[in-house]
């Protein structure tokens, strides 16, 4: 019998036997994983660093991400194959498993990514907020477990690696002016006056001296020397590149349609973020309309406790009078903890599964405090370091009370501290989905949380009340200004303005939220598209349910399977519905 005549003779053979099956569901399970494990092991290999951000083992703790161009290139051709892999994998067979939502998620990630490219931001990432190595690296360091001297002895490693590392910043940027990608000088300007301060600050309170705790004083003076002779001289390189080289050659426009291919950048950025398909003018529009909707709450809260009906005179007051605003840092610091404390004992009530790890309330570095953003959460690390919520106290005595208590809730409990703590606690959970963040999902669930806190009944005052809506109409509003600065033509005092006659924002906290959405493009966009979506989701599935809706169980499988993308999330809720109504 020839191949051809064998091999159908198996497969009748295997028909009479009741049908040729199709792929084995474990097989498929397990290739899905593989993709997922690579895909972790090569970028922890690539950027080990970012191991201490995302709550996981440190593979090589001794060792600085290579971000070079050539390094960026391994690293995109390794994405390219793993993304070949993954399309290869038809997971009809496993639809109703877990491991269906992990290929879900890897494809997100790794389209994202390939997408993303298109900005190119590695090659003009001059940037006065988180994404710039100004602001990251010193978070990073503050991660650092160093209480063992096998730690110490790699953490002086680690970062006796950051002059390079900076170096190769430089050359990237370089390779930007060459190229036509550029930032835009106020952005630039900025970063000039944030590494200006570091050098300006004393030795022993910069960022890597400060990875001594307690008595280590021969450790501690190993890293000030280090700082002295090593990091400071690769700081002034970079500030004396950037004022004599790069900002006579930025741009002036500060829209991302400056700079090559930026409309489909624009575009790109959206997906990448917020993990939708949306226009610039979807979003614009969709801005627009939920300002709309806002106003009409706050002239609510306006004419019951404030005898104002107009929702900008509103937000005059409460930013202007004295009787709102802080006294000093620690009075707004406190009124955080305070927050954060009285949110954690409420969140049983609200969700069956609860974090074990705790979270902190630390203060901004004082370099940085200028221009970083309101808040920021940092997740607890695999060293045993608790989740922290990083406050803005610049100016305490000019910012108002309200939005304070609304900010930490979504940065600590029931926002961002209870998504990324429950999906780093989620031990059945592939570790991609644990530490990996998207932030459609991550940052809509934030702002939802501001909302569920309302319902909590977690405000003190209506106040604190007017600051949920106030920073509701932020995340309203930077669907309208990023949209408007990177795609429709408008200026940065334009969006300022925008920001200042909708929000309770300062004028130096607008203008700083500003510079930051001009520094990334379409992630602003994430905070409201997701809220949005989970809002949507919950009233369709209480609405179908009816008395069978239980809250803890919706937000307790929204949260199961980590920061999952938006069109996930979608088919999740469906299908828990649909079988919710097909028990008797």
């Amino acid at each position: 019998m020839n191949r051809s005549g064998w091999v159908a003779a198996v497969m009748l053979s295997a028909a009479c036997r009741g049908g040729v099956t199709g792929p084995d569901p474990a097989r498929v399970a397990s290739d899905v994983n593989a993709v997922a494990s690579n895909y972790l092991r090569g970028y922890l290999d690539a950027f080990p660093e970012q191991a201490l951000a995302m709550g996981a083992q440190d593979p090589h703790p001794s060792q600085l991400g290579d971000h070079s161009l050539p390094a960026i290139g391994r690293w995109e051709q390794r994405e390219n194959e793993l993304l070949s892999q993954l399309k290869a994998i038809d997971i009809a067979p496993i639809a109703d498993r877990a491991e269906a939502v992990t290929h879900k998620f890897m494809q997100q990630l790794l389209e994202g990514s390939v997408g993303h490219r298109l900005c190119r931001m590695e090659l003009w990432n001059v940037s006065p907020t988180w994404t710039g190595w100004q602001a990251a690296m010193p978070v990073l360091m503050g991660m650092e477990t160093t209480t063992r001297p096998e730690a110490q002895q790699d953490a002086f490693a680690r970062w006796s690696q950051l002059p390079k590392w900076i170096d190769d910043e430089i050359v990237n940027l370089k390779e930007g002016l060459r190229l036509g990608f550029t930032a835009p000088t106020g952005n630039v300007q900025s970063v000039i006056n944030q590494v200006e301060a570091m050098l300006a600050g004393p030795v022993s309170d910069a960022p890597v001296v400060l990875m001594a705790k307690g008595d280590a004083e021969s450790f501690r003076k190993r890293l000030a020397t280090l700082e002295q002779s090593e990091i400071r001289p690769a700081i002034t390189r970079y500030r004396d590149f950037l004022k004599s080289t790069y900002l006579p050659a930025a741009r002036e426009a500060i829209g991302v349609s400056a700079n090559p291919n930026g409309a489909n950048c624009y575009t790109t950025a959206v997906k990448y973020h917020a993990t939708v398909d949306m226009t610039a003018q979807q979003v614009h529009d969709l801005g627009k309309s939920e300002i709309a909707k806002i106003q009409a709450e706050m002239r609510t809260i306006g004419q019951r406790s404030f005898g104002v009906d107009d929702p900008q005179k509103l937000l005059t007051l409460v930013k202007t009078d004295p009787k709102y605003r802080f006294k000093n840092r620690a009075e707004l610091i406190k009124l955080a903890e305070d927050a954060v404390a009285r949110s954690k004992a409420a969140v049983p009530n609200w969700f069956g599964r609860v974090p074990a790890s705790p979270v902190i309330v630390e203060p901004y570095p004082s370099y940085v405090e200028k221009t970083a953003p309101g808040g920021q959460y940092v997740s607890p690390s695999a060293g045993g370091a608790p989740g922290k919520y990083l406050i803005n106290a610049y100016k305490a005595n000019e910012q108002s009370r309200a939005g304070v208590e609304s900010t930490a809730f979504h940065e600590a409990y029931p926002g961002h501290h209870m998504q990324s703590a429950i999906a780093l606690e989620q031990e059945n959970l592939h570790p991609v989905q644990r530490y990996f963040f998207l932030s459609g999902f991550g940052e809509g669930w934030g702002l939802y949380a501001e909302r569920l806190s309302d319902e909590m009944k977690l405000f003190s005052s209506d106040v604190d009340r007017l600051g949920l809506l106030s920073n509701e109409a932020l995340r309203a509003a930077r669907l309208v200004v990023d949209s408007g600065m990177h795609a429709l033509g408008w200026s940065r005092q334009q969006a300022i303005d925008y920001v200042l006659a909708h929000t309770t924002e300062t004028v130096d906290r607008a203008t700083a939220e500003i510079d930051r959405y001009i520094a990334v493009p379409g992630q602003a966009t994430a905070y409201m598209i997701g809220n949005l979506e989970i809002r949507r989701l919950r009233e369709d599935a209480k609405t179908r349910l009816g008395d069978r809706f239980d809250i803890k169980v919706f937000h307790d499988i929204v949260l199961e399977d980590g920061a999952v993308p938006l069109w996930v999330l979608k088919e999740k809720i469906e299908r828990f519905v649909s079988d919710e109504l097909k028990r008797k």
